[in-house]
């Protein structure tokens, strides 16, 4: 390898943004425009609607989406699941993961440029307000090493007080997917005392936000974010990725004036630096894939615009595979894509028979701890039960308890009416009483009927106990 080649692989030693002592590299990337950037605009704007949107969405009285640790209450698309459910929820974040895993084998880092909530804010929302106030690259550049005169001072006091507003609308956005947006409305407009704990959480979500997005940047995809690094297990010849097509650019070589590029050897690249310039996380794309590649596709769009400026074919970055790029192979579904294709629709059938057969009302009946039967002066056997009841749903139920089938017995409960609230969690202890003869080697297989304002809601089985006769 020789002196050139060498300081080209430079870039492999350690991430873009950090230099050769560790301390890091300000990225001030160029202001991206064009088609690609423009349909990521139109994307972000619809998530960022749904964002902001869907905690104060409602569906059958509950949030869009609610994911309450505090009181274990999750809520999808006006679903609840409590903590019964949490199996379908773990289930959901599988389907999640595995979904993720298919598109990076598939299509890269699709989710990271064009989905992420890390990029979307950064480049959709804090870089734009960054060069609406301090302007493009090259002026931010110039205004960050000037003195701190008049001009600096409203500049960044500007920018980092309108940061802040943001930072504050997001932390409080996620605090009401936490809490919900009527509690978040509670801690808004009642006295700070009264919600102490609310209001502290508040600061710390909107402190996170602004330090994020006002300092450590693109240090949250390259070096916090796990994602990166794993795109390299899963990535290979056939994945489509944002990817500079070396075999038509090489050799790169400066543009001269009526130069014949073929005939001296040159490619079409050349060699301008507009794809570095745009960069949001300062890669070269053209040293391949590299784990600070958001696939943003803020290169793709200067590549072509430098390539219309210069007579040349578009694409020369653009979304291609290794295979694609080498040998001119269209793309491929290989067989691992074909195999977590099949593992998503497996979970994904899974998934929606859990969601089909899961159930608004949750009951369970156990024996009472250290009871055993007891002989009643009528003859009859009693045993004592507990049973926990919840109720996932808005309704009010009158609840009342019932033995199935024709068996000499009843049930009785400690109170003369249970009233279970809606979204209420209920213990109560009742009693079976049952005649001796119903018994077999002293056991009895018993179904429980539960009823709700007089109508059956859920059958739950237990055993009786008594005497071996």
């Amino acid at each position: 390898m020789n002196e050139k080649e060498q300081e080209e692989e430079t870039f492999r030693d350690h991430i873009s943004t950090v230099d050769d002592t560790g301390k890091r590299i300000w990225v001030y990337p160029k202001m991206p425009k064009g088609i690609w950037h423009n349909r990521r605009v139109i994307l972000s704007i619809i998530l960022l609607a749904f964002l902001f949107g869907a905690p104060h969405i409602y569906i059958n009285g509950e949030p869009l989406i609610l994911l309450n640790i505090i009181e274990r209450k999750f809520v999808l698309f006006g679903q609840v699941f409590w903590p019964q459910d949490l199996y379908i929820f773990a289930f959901t974040m599988i389907i999640a993961i595995v979904f993720i895993v298919l598109f990076t084998v598939v299509f890269g880092r699709l989710f990271c440029g064009w989905v992420c909530p890390q990029t979307i804010f950064m480049e959709m929302v804090f870089r734009k307000i960054e060069y609406w106030i301090e302007g493009d690259w090259t002026r931010q550049k110039k205004l960050n090493k000037q003195a701190w005169n008049r001009e600096k001072i409203i500049k960044k006091t500007s920018k980092h007080a309108i940061f802040l507003l943001i930072s504050f609308l997001i932390g409080n956005t996620f605090l009401a997917y936490i809490i919900g947006a009527e509690e978040l409305w509670e801690i808004q407009t009642e006295p700070i005392g009264a919600h102490v704990v609310g209001f502290s959480a508040m600061i710390v979500f909107s402190g996170l936000f602004y330090g994020v997005f006002a300092f450590l940047r693109e240090q949250v995809c390259t070096t916090i974010c796990p994602y990166g690094r794993l795109q390299g297990v899963l990535l290979d010849e056939h994945s489509i990725v944002v990817a500079y097509d070396h075999e038509r650019g090489e050799e790169r070589g400066r543009l001269k004036k009526d130069e014949d590029r073929e005939a001296e050897g040159k490619g079409d690249c050349i060699d301008c630096h507009q794809c570095v310039n745009v960069c949001p996380t300062g890669i070269d794309i053209r040293n391949g894939t590299q784990l600070e590649c958001v696939n943003c596709t803020a290169c793709i769009d200067a590549c072509n615009d430098i390539m219309e400026g210069i007579n040349k074919p578009k694409g020369l970055i653009r979304y291609a595979s290794e295979a694609n790029i080498q040998g001119g192979k269209k793309f491929k579904w290989t067989r691992r894509m074909t195999a977590y294709t099949v593992l998503l629709s497996v979970l994904l059938i899974i998934w929606g028979t859990l969601i089909g057969t899961r159930s608004n009302f949750e009951a369970e009946v156990l024996k009472s701890r250290g009871s055993t039967y007891t002989v009643l002066n009528s003859g009859y056997l009693s045993n004592i039960y507990e049973l926990n009841l919840t109720n996932k749903t808005k309704d009010h139920y009158d609840v009342q308890l019932k033995l199935e089938d024709d068996v000499d017995g009843r049930v009785e409960l400690n109170t003369s009416s249970l009233d279970l609230g809606p979204e209420q969690q209920s213990t109560e202890n009742f009693i079976i009483k049952l005649h001796p003869d119903e018994l077999q080697r002293g056991q009895k297989k018993l179904t429980i009927v539960i009823l709700g304002d007089g109508k059956p809601i859920q059958r739950v089985k237990t055993s009786f106990v008594g005497p071996l006769l």
